[in-house]
């Protein structure tokens, strides 16, 4: 445990060695360069980094400078756009600046799944810095890198050639870093103030709360009574009203919250075992489920506490917090600076899903530069109110050239900073108005879940059996979220290419017709009442027909439905063919992690880590697409029949409060 180590005095002295190196070399401090992050000579909103100086100081988006530091094992030297001596190799760069005086530190590096997690995902193109923000640099990166090459040895993984340990406090790099870390701030000191009648000085001593979802209470500006209770396995009367002193041990930390909530109790402080460190206290399965409206949070033992108790010497305890700088910032593959997101709990898992996202944006941007007609949309437009974002476009194209449509959406914060971000998730939709009098105007052509408080997004979705709806060369596009969401800044490039074929490939098929199946609707007892069977006759030229379907629950009943429980949706075509679409990852408590590498934005607010009925925080909701061409009878003078039903657990909906909700577009699409 990081509080409890001595410091050897060679250690020290070989901080001051470092840290005069380093002096030596700061006389001309490496400045960050800024810039415009959109070029619009081309249309590609192609984010590239920031050149040009901000008045504010560094910002997400600029260019990180090149910088060199001392490290255990010599020097890390970073080039932007990776390459460049010293060990530095292309990819992204995690930089993460410990301190010895946050618990929630102490526990991620204490944490045995926390250090497993970063040596055995932490993706191959991504280098980690480890710095310090305390005088004790040298011991903690002695401490830190032994905590990480025994976990590697056991677990034999080759990850240490891509972990590099400064033992130079960040007050001396002499370099851009630390002003970044205190200019960003954002990461803050967790504190317990204890006093006691007599005692010259308050006592202070760093807290880790216990996880937030199964409890509804927070820490108030208030002063509360100590009283020991302890192991706290049991109800206690005398805690009533106060705050109480438990031990760790003997019972999980939910049966101590628990039984001092039963008891009347404020709130609960566990304090560690002596020599043991602060650990995440968290609930596990159905405890999960009860909600408990008190405080509850981690310290370490105090003596002089637990001896004012023993004397029955009145002891009151308050919660305060600290700023501090960030103890994170990415730069991704660009070489652009990057905010890390909210760590929700303490694991290294949270540093592995950003460098995740560094190597999905950095192969998207590989994408874009393939081959396309790109029609510019929306540039940074906001999307805010009743109205959202909307703006008129002419195709000069003939769309029979093409039969690929890509959607370059992207969703950016009012300011550069994710504070500036809107809180919690929403819906956007993309919606098509080319023929005012025509089948198609005001149809779904795209969908996206917005992230919640962070500012990073950006996605290439595919819906090439819509180019149908695209019926005049002249459209109206609009985007928009429920009117009373914070706004976004919106971009959105329409993208027409051409597959590639080889000569012994079949001819290209192209959709020329999109007909409208079902909406969603309220998932409740009527729900698959209001859907009534649809009838369908295949056009003369069509060769291929494709069901095509945007579908996503929301809301939360009492069966959580739709957006944390699993639903099922079935195209029953003819009476034989089942075409079903199963939300199975809704409600797991990881799903949308696991959708960092299809764009998903990691370390956002709230609960984004949990599996969505077809849909994450921060991710484009991808089409539903299935050829059924066999399923039909094909020939123009048979009618074919289209049932819909969505279920969950296998049955009807049936809610008893609040139901969810469905929202869906769908359609059979013809090529010829």
């Amino acid at each position: 445990m990081r509080s409890l180590r001595s410091e050897p005095s060679l250690l020290w002295l070989l901080a001051v060695v470092l840290t005069a190196r380093v002096r030596e070399g700061a006389a001309k401090p490496k400045l960050i360069e800024y810039g415009s992050a959109c070029d619009s000579r081309d249309n590609e909103l192609t984010s590239r980094p920031s050149t040009t100086p901000s008045p504010d100081g560094p910002q997400p988006g600029d260019l990180a400078a090149a910088f060199s530091v001392p490290t255990l094992d010599g020097e890390f030297s970073y080039q932007p756009g990776g390459g460049g001596g010293g060990g530095a190799r292309p990819g992204p760069l995690i930089v993460h600046a410990f301190s010895n005086k946050s618990a929630f530190l102490e526990c991620m590096w204490s944490s045995e799944s926390s250090l497993i997690s970063l040596v055995e995902e932490l993706p191959n193109s991504t280098q980690v810095l480890f710095l310090s923000l305390d005088d004790s640099a040298v011991s903690d990166a002695l401490w830190m890198r032994e905590q990480l090459q025994r976990v590697a040895v056991l677990r034999n993984k080759e990850v240490l050639s891509r972990l590099h340990f400064s033992p130079v406090p960040v007050f001396a790099l002499g370099n851009w870093i630390p002003n970044v870390l205190y200019y960003w701030r954002g990461s803050v000191f967790s504190q317990v103030v204890f006093k006691s009648e007599g005692w010259k000085m308050p006592i202070i001593a760093k807290r880790l709360n216990a996880r937030y979802d199964w409890l509804a209470a927070r820490p108030e500006p208030a002063s509360y009574r100590l009283v020991g209770a302890g192991d706290g396995c049991e109800p206690s009367p005398s805690v009533a009203g106060a705050l109480a002193w438990v031990s760790e041990g003997n019972c999980s930390f939910f049966t101590k919250v628990q039984s001092m909530a039963r008891s009347n109790a404020s709130g609960v402080l566990v304090y560690a075992l002596p020599g043991r460190p602060i650990q995440d206290m968290n609930c596990v399965g159905d405890d999960c489920d009860v909600t408990l409206n008190i405080l509850a949070a981690m310290v370490h033992p105090e003596a002089s506490v637990a001896q004012a108790l023993e004397r029955g010497q009145p002891v009151f305890a308050s919660f305060q917090i600290t700023p501090s700088p960030t103890f994170f910032i990415g730069i991704d593959h660009q070489g652009a600076l990057a905010e890390m997101g909210w760590f929700i709990y303490p694991s290294f898992s949270f540093v592995n899903w950003q460098a995740q996202w560094f190597d999905f944006h950095a192969d998207l941007q590989t994408k874009l530069q393939s081959p396309a007609k790109v029609v510019s949309v929306f540039d940074k437009v906001q999307m805010h109110g009743e109205k959202g974002a909307v703006a008129t476009v002419h195709l000069p194209i003939a769309l029979s050239d093409f039969d690929t449509l890509q959607l370059d959406a992207s969703l950016s914060c009012p300011g550069r900073r994710d504070s500036s971000c809107a809180h919690w998730d929403h819906t956007v939709q993309l919606l098509v108005c080319c023929d005012p009098l025509g089948p198609y105007c005001n149809t779904e052509l795209g969908r996206w879940i917005t992230a919640f408080r962070r500012g990073t997004g950006r996605w290439l979705t595919d819906v090439s059996p819509l180019i149908p709806l695209l019926d005049s060369s002249r459209c109206t596009l609009t985007m928009k979220t429920p009117p009373w969401a914070m706004p976004w800044m919106v971009s959105l490039n329409l993208r027409f290419s051409l597959s590639h074929r080889t000569d012994s490939e079949a001819e290209t098929l192209r959709p020329f017709t999109a007909m409208p199946l079902y909406g969603g609707g309220t998932f409740d007892q009527k729900y698959n009442k209001r859907h009534r069977p649809a009838k369908v006759s295949v056009p003369p030229s069509a060769k291929k027909v494709e069901l095509y379907a945007v579908i996503t629950a929301h809301g939360y009943d009492d069966n959580h439905c739709g957006e944390f429980c699993v639903t099922s949706h079935h195209f029953l075509i003819n009476g034989v063919f089942n075409n079903t679409l199963a939300f199975d990852s809704a409600g797991t408590p990881l799903g949308c992690t696991l959708r960092v590498r299809e764009g998903a934005v990691p370390n956002e607010h709230g609960t984004w880590l949990y599996g969505r009925g077809g849909w994450c925080d921060g991710l484009q909701v991808d089409p539903w697409r299935t050829d059924v061409t066999e399923q039909l009878n094909m020939s123009p003078l048979e009618s074919n029949t289209v049932v819909y039903v969505g279920l969950f657990q296998g049955r009807d909906p049936n809610p008893s409060k609040e139901p969810g909700y469905i929202i869906m577009s769908s359609f059979l699409v013809f090529y010829k």
